[in-house]
């Protein structure tokens, strides 16, 4: 038996037709608040019936009741259970969560977080978190997010760049919903700059890679460029090497023989830009290159094929 809202259920495994001993067996569900006199009895007629629910919205949320279920056939009235005792649930959330914040954390996503109603009946088990465009939808038609659990902050992707989104957030549990907080707004940051990293250029004295690129000037609707990610690949390996600069230049070491494979992409408050095209490096296993240098629009004169191989690549650094 149990609770749920401001109702109750009696469940149990229901007697077996051997049993049953006759036509017409049916189940007689006996209940009283604690601490009241008199039951009150209701007909089960379904010999096959495994529960009952009862509702009273008099009772509050968590009401203990005494409950006890006997059976009955065409003859007559069969034994009662034992007496147990069930409470009502808890009911659904009664508070809105409070302390509401939003902010933009890429071009795509909003970061929210929010503080857990005041404890008391009607907990909630998880949440759900409604947005919607600004001028364009409201929040019964907005799109929706729910917790795993009861967690506090969620992140919503998949939005648009520069859009200011309406927020709200409400408790629910396996009763129903609690009210809507307060909606809250948040912008999400300027797409990342379209324009990729141009005219690589390299130096190279033995296995250290000098690589420099033109800085990216983002436009006017693009996040401001605050760094640079540098990927670097051993072929035939899938781990890739992230070396993050400010500058537009860094050092990469190519600690033995192979194949080396290099990307550029801008970093911006709204993420990752358009990436560079791609370099290739072919180096000899113990072999000490020569000092060589080069850019991806004029490769060095005269390379020492056994050493070292630049190539430029059209492939994307996304589809390795």
């Amino acid at each position: 038996m149990r609770g749920r809202g401001d109702r109750w259920f009696c469940s149990d495994m229901p007697v077996s037709e051997e049993f049953q001993n006759g036509e017409g067996f049916g189940y007689i569900v006996a209940f009283r608040a604690n601490g009241t006199r008199g039951w009150k009895e209701k007909m089960v007629t379904s010999a096959d019936s495994t529960t009952y629910k009862y509702r009273d919205e008099t009772f509050p949320p968590l009401t203990p009741f005494e409950v006890k279920l006997g059976v009955y056939n065409n003859k007559g009235d069969g034994p009662f259970s034992a007496v147990v005792t069930v409470f009502s649930a808890e009911g659904e959330p009664r508070e809105a969560p409070s302390d509401v914040k939003a902010s933009g954390i890429s071009a795509s996503e909003v970061r929210v977080t929010w503080r857990p109603p005041i404890p008391g009946p009607g907990r909630p088990e998880r949440y759900e978190v409604s947005f919607w465009k600004d001028l364009e939808q409201q929040e019964q038609s907005g799109s929706k997010r729910q917790t795993v659990r009861n967690e506090t902050s969620v992140v919503l992707s998949g939005l648009d760049g520069n859009s200011l989104y309406h927020v709200t957030v409400r408790g629910f549990n396996t009763i129903g919903q609690g009210p809507p907080s307060a909606a809250t707004t948040a912008r999400t940051r300027k797409t990342p700059p379209e324009q990729p990293p141009r005219n690589l250029r390299w130096i190279q004295e033995g296995n250290n890679v000098s690589l420099s690129w033109d800085p990216v000037r983002a436009q006017d609707n693009e996040s401001d460029v605050v760094g640079y990610m540098v990927f670097l690949r051993q072929e035939g390996r899938g781990h890739n090497q992230v070396t993050r600069t400010i500058n537009p230049s860094t050092v990469l070491s190519l600690p033995e023989g192979g194949t080396y494979i290099m990307e550029v992409r801008a970093l911006s408050d709204g993420g990752e830009g358009a990436v560079s095209a791609q370099v290739r490096v072919v180096t000899s296993s113990g072999v000490r290159a020569k000092s060589s240098q080069g850019s991806v629009h004029r490769p060095a004169s005269s390379p020492v094929w056994t050493s070292i191989l630049l190539l430029l690549l059209p492939v994307p650094f996304s589809s390795w």
